[in-house]
Formats: structure tokens, sequence, C-alpha cells
């Protein structure tokens, strides 16, 4: 971590604090009248520290923008600490992988836990930290290193990391059963380009159609210069590539539920035996398999990250007029518009819509692109 270690004043998450007001107040004021007002007045004090005020002084390196979803790392003793990269993060602990091989179940230190950030979780999977290790196997995250290829969404208002430092991304989806969803195909694209995550479009189950019926679809992706792999983990068809394509490199997999993602790591990796269910016959969807997101060291080298199955894929720090800039058929017309504020949807004189007309640009992808928009 570059930069000079210094004393920084910090925010903090609000936590532990009592409640804002009693539940029986109500009751309270029925019983005693004007006395609790006088005595209210009596306890209120005004003061710079405690609930009025989140921050604090922490001895650390202030961390650039987008490195790890903190203001400040805190300084920790790294001769006290082991180097590792966690393989699972959930709930309360982390499973993490020490750089000497050994596998550590390890809690996250509470300042971390505590520092005001956009994050659901502090901790993700593929994020490489310092633990200080403890007896049977256990430890204690003290910093999470600077990340880099980071795939979010959007969580309840925070950000979701669902994996960092991956180089390139997996978008796995299936001919049939569940059907293929090119809206979901273009939100991982746009996130994947904007994290600089190269992606890799992945069509299992083509044993179930005839693959001449995905050219239209797939051939628009195709010509922007997107890998398309057409699979099956069931033949074996397409998988010697997917392998060499993962060989040596950092991978994260992601699609909706039912699409084969588990089944297709099985096929490049003998012994996985990553667990795998049917999709639902009723609703025609998958069944949630993989509960969080896990990542697999691979014995062709690198690793891979599996993902539970995602039915909505909400971006994550993009507004509105960034996001033409992030579609790669519409990118080399954004700028040629009348106005400069132009969004494409319904200005007059827009180069977007013109190419649209004219057939330069893909009438569904225009479409996705204006979805997008709206819903940002």
């Amino acid at each position: 971590m570059a930069g000079k270690k210094k004393k920084i004043r910090t925010s903090f998450r609000k936590n532990r604090e009592a409640r804002p007001r009693n539940s029986d107040l109500t009751t309270k004021f029925h019983k005693q009248g004007n006395s609790l007002d006088d005595e209210a007045s009596r306890s209120e004090r005004i003061s710079g520290k405690g609930a009025l005020t989140r921050k604090r002084t922490v001895v650390g390196v202030e961390s650039e923008a987008g490195q790890s979803g903190l203001a400040v790392v805190p300084e920790v003793d790294l001769h006290e600490c082991l180097k590792g990269r966690v393989l699972r993060s959930g709930g309360l602990h982390s499973t993490v992988e020490a750089d000497t091989g050994e596998i550590y179940e390890c809690a996250t230190r509470r300042l971390l836990k505590t520092l005001s950030t956009d994050q659901r979780h502090i901790v993700a999977a593929g994020d490489r930290v310092y633990f200080r290790p403890a007896d049977h196997r256990e430890g204690i995250i003290e910093r999470v290193e600077p990340r880099h290829g980071v795939l979010c969404r959007t969580s309840k208002g925070r950000q979701h990391v669902l994996v960092a430092n991956v180089d390139q991304i997996l978008i796995v989806s299936s001919a049939a059963e569940p059907t293929l969803k090119p809206h979901l195909i273009d939100r991982l694209l746009v996130t994947a380009e904007q994290s600089r995550i190269t992606p890799i479009i992945c069509v299992n189950k083509i044993d179930l159609v005839d693959p001449a019926d995905l050219q239209p679809l797939l051939g628009v992706f195709g010509q922007m210069g997107y890998q398309i792999c057409l699979l099956s983990a069931t033949t074996g068809a397409g998988v010697p590539l997917l392998r060499e394509l993962v060989r040596d490199r950092q991978s994260v997999v992601v699609g909706q539920s039912g699409v084969g993602k588990s089944s297709l790591l099985n096929a490049i990796e003998d012994g996985l035996q990553l667990r795998i269910r049917t999709v639902s016959t009723e609703t025609q969807k998958g069944r949630h398999t993989t509960t969080s997101a896990q990542l697999i060291p691979l014995a062709m080298g690198g690793y891979i990250v599996d993902t539970p199955g995602i039915r909505q894929f909400q971006l994550w720090d993009i507004i509105p007029r960034e996001v033409g800039g992030l579609f790669r058929d519409l990118r080399p017309f954004v700028n040629n518009c009348r106005f400069p504020n132009c969004s494409h949807t319904h200005e007059a004189e827009c180069a977007v819509k013109d190419s649209v007309a004219d057939g330069k640009i893909d009438a569904r992808r225009y479409e996705s692109y204006c979805q997008l928009f709206e819903n940002r």
C-alpha cells in the first residue's frame, strides 16, 4: 500500500446507539403530564461528540477512490499477519486461503466493519487480505488490499460486491430451459465495460435447440467484438475451448439460476463435484443451488469464481449520461448529436437514433439502452 501513514479523520457507521425515543413515551406523558417536559429539558445536551457525530481519528493511509471501498485503510502490524485470498465470504466469517496454502476461517476486524462505506459487505470473494492468525486455523481479517476487476451491483441502495480481482467474466446464458435473456446480457456487458473486465458470452444447452436460431441475436454481439462460446455441459460441446479460455486467468461465472454454471465448471475441472439442480418444470426457472460466491483454484492454473444465480442485475455507480458510452455499438455515435447533452431517447437530430433507423445499430440493443437509461 503506497502512501505515508498519518492520522486521518474519517466517518463511521452508526453503531450500537440507544433508541431515538422510548416506546412508552405516550404512556408516560398521560401519567406525568408537564413534568415529563421538564425532565427532558434537564437531560438534553448538545455536544460535538456522541450521537451527533460519527467521526473518529484512524491511523492509516488514505485510499484512492474505488480501490477497496474505504476512504482510509487502517494501519496494521504486517509482521504479525499473513497474506491470503478470500475464497468465500458470508455472514460473520470468511474462508481465507493463506499464500502458504493453509485454509483459515476468519472474522472481520470490527474497525473495518464500522468504517462508513456504501458497501453491503466489506469483504468479498477474491479479495486479497492481511489477517492475524489464531489457534485452530482461525483468524481476524485486519486489512483489505486495493482491488481491481470488481464486479458489483446495487442491492437495497448499497453496493453489493460479488467478486473482486478478476480479469474476465463468463456471462452464462442458456439456449433453453430457461430461455435466453438478452437484456440481462446487456446489463452485464455494461458492467464489464465500466470495470474493465473482459467479457465472454457463453450460451449453454445448445443441444436443446438449433444453433442457427441463435445467429440473429449472437451475431450482433459478435460484430461488436465480443467472444461467443456455444456450449453443452451435457454433450461436452465447446468445453475444451472454455477450458483454454480460463487457464491461468482470474474468471467469474455469472448468470441466472438454472443456466448450468456449476455444470460447466464440473465439466472443465475434474473432481469439483459442485452441486447442481434441475430447472423447475412449472416455472421454467432455475433453482438456487450456489448460495454464495465461491473462489475455486484450478489445477490448470488460475481460479474461477462461481456465483449464485441472479434474476435481476441493477447497475451500480453508473449515471444515465454514462450508459451510452458503455454500449460498444452506440459509442461511435454518441458525440455526433446536435445537442451535447443529448440523451439519445427523444431529441431531434440525434446521431444514435439516426443510426438505428439506418440499420447501423441493432433495434433491440437500442431498446435495451433506453430501458437502462430510464431506470438509472
